[in-house]
């Protein structure tokens, strides 16, 4: 097709041949199906903003798996209530979060929380 001099190619239609990927050691997506479970799936997991690896270094926080878990499970609570930053109470541990982004901004220990007033929250949930 030629326009004003400009010579212009549809865009030729290209097949997806690739019939497995591998995403880790071990494992492998056989279908599309199983990628977009998987994309979603790796969308959901809570993240760590950089201040709050900071914060739990310093203040020796150390989270497991079952923690993390529930963390999880809160978020996807608030979330469901439409929440947009929240405050969690782990245990001894306070979190503030981006429900939104599902991103840890800021931890703190039973110490650093004393006295602390928590701004810019529009929930708060308590795990147990």
């Amino acid at each position: 097709m030629l326009i004003k001099g400009v010579h212009i190619v549809p865009e030729p239609v290209i097949q997806n041949t690739c019939t497995t990927k591998t995403t880790s050691p071990g494992k492998q997506i056989e279908s599309f199906q199983d990628y977009l479970s998987q994309s979603l799936t790796d969308a959901k997991q809570v993240k760590l903003s950089a201040h709050a690896k900071q914060r739990m270094i310093e203040r020796n926080i150390v989270l497991n798996q079952t923690d993390w878990h529930k963390i999880n499970n809160a978020i996807n609570k608030a979330e469901n209530k439409g929440a947009r930053n929240s405050l969690l109470i782990h245990g001894e541990l306070a979190l503030i979060v981006s429900v939104k982004n599902r991103t840890v901004i800021s931890a703190m220990d039973e110490v650093s929380m004393k006295e602390h007033v928590f701004t810019n929250i529009d929930s708060a949930v308590i795990i147990k």
